[in-house]
């Protein structure tokens, strides 16, 4: 017979790194639904042959470089458990910062009109839809399967006011029908050398890459979001730790003021954002 014991055993010799008493913890929870509580206070404990098996599976999944999210189905964000799939990419706690920016620019009745552009998990979206029940969100994503998984977590966190669409960008929403554009688009090169590095090289390369300097998807949100936006509305996405200051060069480009950029929890330069001008003093290029 197979012991909590035995199973924490077989994952330290599998697991390395600052994070595998953890990620080992998660495991168990996960495929035989042992907290870490119980796993502390009863590692004599036996576990059903089934689990086992569920267990080692999963460790080594996990060995070969599977993100643990993938394997465990779920990543916690905001206030949030989501699920996940190798179909979206996982969220990041930086991301945090791109909703904590929008929801200090969202008064806390009001009832704007916010798109979520390329959604994946519906992360950013059903943030912004908990916290300003008010606002009604549109979030978009050109992946289906990506919207397939967006829409069980619309349905498990119990939220009304988001509403997902099939689609490319800004594709059918009509011009000036916005309040506030967010969105964690594309931005790593299409030769960076993060991509076959950990967790990054097991995500969807379509929701990562954006062109040889990885602002393609940046620079075509930036442009379309000025006619998408009323005036005053507000566009802030998420970009790359060097793209700072491309990113503002567009968004001035394109006629957005008060333009500004902001740090994520590791100091790197993550969001930036800016306010649609009077339509008469944007630029159509740049």
């Amino acid at each position: 017979m197979t012991t909590i014991q035995d199973l924490l055993a077989d994952a330290h010799r599998v697991l390395t790194g600052d994070d595998a008493r953890q990620e080992m913890e998660w495991l168990m929870d996960a495929c035989c639904g042992i907290g870490r509580a119980r796993q502390v206070a009863h590692p004599d404990a036996t576990v059903p042959a089934d689990k086992v098996d569920q267990f080692r599976s999963a460790l080594q999944r996990r060995h070969s470089g599977e993100p643990l999210a993938y394997i465990i189905g779920k990543r916690d964000f905001w206030d949030m458990q989501l699920y996940v799939t190798p179909d979206v990419l996982i969220p990041q706690p930086d991301t945090e910062v791109l909703v904590e920016q929008a929801l200090a620019r969202i008064p806390d009745n009001a009832a704007w009109r916010i798109a979520d552009l390329g959604t994946g998990s519906g992360a950013i979206a059903l943030a912004l839809a908990k916290e300003r029940p008010a606002c009604q969100l549109v979030a978009s994503d050109a992946s289906a399967a990506a919207l397939s998984v967006a829409a069980r977590n619309v349905k498990a966190c119990r939220v009304s006011n988001v509403s997902l669409i099939n689609t490319s960008w800004l594709a059918p929403l009509g011009p000036g029908s916005l309040d506030m554009i967010v969105s964690n688009p594309p931005y790593v090169a299409d030769d960076d050398p993060c991509l076959l590095e950990g967790d990054v090289s097991r995500e969807p390369r379509q929701a990562l890459v954006a062109g040889p300097e990885g602002l393609d998807e940046l620079e075509q949100i930036i442009r379309d979001s000025v006619h998408a936006l009323k005036e005053d509305g507000w566009l802030l996405v998420e970009h790359g730790h060097d793209q700072a200051s491309a990113v503002a060069t567009m968004l001035a480009s394109y006629g957005y003021r008060e333009v500004f950029t902001l740090q994520d929890y590791g100091g790197n330069d993550r969001v930036s954002g800016g306010r649609r001008d009077d339509a008469d003093h944007c630029t159509e290029t740049l």
